[in-house]
């Protein structure tokens, strides 16, 4: 035998030794469980729900309504509110200004504790508390260390159902807000905020102001206050958050033991909206005064509800116009070339576009403080940009937008009270990936579509104060709405 024909068997024989061990191998790892998992031939569904929405948003419903909602992470500290679905556009013509008032007078004591104990006990925890009311919603919030959870949940609820509401309280409260009502009056951003609600929802309870006139304040009574605390702070209307370091289950049974004095009343916001939609009216409010310095103006449309699918495009919008402070040099170098123009040229002291979400309508516009003499130019600069988002756009600025949205919806926010108004506003807490998503999707087209569907020859809805002889009428302004050049 050759020595070539003995080195080809020798190679067939390893050949085969390998190939044998390969295939033991190959048995060996198929049969392991952790592998099979993996290689079965029928396909299987799987929910990523959990990494999307992390961290877990927990929700639990009791039997009578109430929702429980928290989310948990490594901190010392907790943040608990207690939600309620009502606010001023809930008010009848003889409960106006109730809401706010309400919402101050919890703090005066209950039956258990005084307005002085209530402020002590939380001192004595290094925690604080507060309260704030719109149109639609009202929330109590506390901050303590974890710790003192259990007893920050005890001392809302008993604020929330044993408050006495006695009438030297009534009556100091009903001082104090004549004075701070008196005092907003002189503060023209919420002069025009006010007149701009009153005009564009004219005759409809969102007109009003959410903290009433000066006169309502002396029909509160404790009976007004008990009928308004049983109507609309009804358990199916509420909602308590929690965020930091919590435990769901614990919060569930606190919550369980001390929200037993809810009322129960069916009635539901929606039912009311229904009753009293807010309908926008193209007007405007003029309140001159010559003796100011400045003129503070708003010129806004009809915007979306908190659930349109075009809200997130209205951010985006709001964005890509921008802001501007004159003091803040830097800001005539901002990406938005509207805050540019009217930096450089020197058209206001301040800019701003907004943009604001109710159950069934919105906002959206742009807010401004200009000297005098700058109010034409600033009005007609306005309105040209506001026009030209329905046909000129350029994805550089869309971007831009969409990066400082992204960042807005990234950065801690107060986790406690971003759940409870995404469940009031949305029916769920939604996820971030999600918000992202929709952030994405706002394109060029997008944009034109939307500012064609809330800007092109559309009505509008002015306030304004101060030395606004100069300021464009409406007439004027509202035929700029469909200005189809540059």
């Amino acid at each position: 035998m050759s020595i070539a024909t003995r080195r080809l068997i020798m190679l067939s024989r390893r050949s085969h030794q390998a190939l044998t061990t390969t295939r033991s191998t190959s048995t060996a790892v198929s049969d392991t469980p952790r592998f099979l998992k993996h290689n079965s031939p029928h396909p299987i569904l799987t929910d990523h729900t959990s990494i999307l929405s992390c961290p877990q948003t927990r929700l639990t419903t009791l039997p009578n309504g109430l929702r429980i909602a928290t989310e948990s992470n490594l901190s010392h500290t907790a943040t608990v509110c207690v939600w309620i679905d009502t606010g001023s556009r809930f008010e009848t013509d003889e409960t106006r200004g109730v809401a706010n008032f309400l919402m101050n007078m919890v703090f005066r004591g209950t039956s258990k504790r005084s307005s002085s104990d209530l402020d002590e006990e939380f001192e004595n925890m290094g925690g604080e508390y507060q309260s704030y009311i719109s149109r639609e919603q009202t929330v109590y919030i506390a901050k303590v260390m974890a710790a003192d959870v259990p007893k920050a949940i005890d001392i809302l609820s008993d604020m929330l159902q044993n408050s006495t509401f006695e009438e030297n309280m009534i009556v100091d409260l009903r001082n104090d807000t004549i004075t701070r009502m008196l005092e907003e009056n002189e503060d023209p951003d919420s002069v025009v905020s006010d007149c701009l609600h009153a005009a564009a929802f004219q005759d409809t309870p969102f007109g009003r102001s959410t903290d009433g006139r000066p006169k309502d304040a002396f029909f509160v009574t404790k009976k007004v206050l008990q009928d308004y605390l049983s109507t609309h702070y009804s358990t199916h209307r509420t909602i308590i958050t929690a965020s930091g370091a919590v435990n769901h289950e614990e919060i569930v049974e606190q919550v369980k033991k001390t929200f037993t004095k809810l009322s129960t009343n069916p009635i539901t916001s929606t039912q009311l909206v229904k009753r009293a939609p807010a309908i926008f009216t193209g007007s405007e409010i003029r309140k001159r005064d010559d003796d100011m310095p400045y003129a503070y103006f708003g010129i806004f449309f009809n915007g979306a509800s908190w659930t349109d699918p075009d809200s997130f495009a209205l951010l985006v919008i709001q964005l890509m116009l921008g802001s501007l402070t004159k003091s803040a040099d830097v800001d005539k170098h901002k990406g938005s070339q509207f805050a540019q123009m009217a930096g450089i040229d020197e058209l206001a002291e301040h800019l701003r576009a907004a943009t604001c979400h109710y159950k069934d309508t919105g906002l959206f516009g742009v807010s401004a403080i200009a000297k005098p003499d700058r109010l034409d130019d600033l009005a007609y600069a306005i309105m040209q940009k506001l026009s030209q988002l329905c046909y000129q756009v350029t994805e550089e600025d869309v971007i831009r937008a969409q990066n400082k949205l992204k960042y807005e919806f990234c950065k801690e926010q107060p986790r406690a009270e971003e759940i409870g108004r995404q469940l009031l506003a949305y029916g769920r807490r939604i996820p971030l990936a999600e918000m992202l998503t929709r952030v994405d999707l706002v394109d060029v087209a997008a944009v034109k579509r939307v500012a064609n569907r809330f800007i092109f020859d559309q009505d509008i809805a002015i306030a304004s104060t101060g030395p606004v002889e100069l300021l464009p009428d409406y007439n004027w302004l509202r035929g700029r709405t469909s200005m189809l050049r540059s």
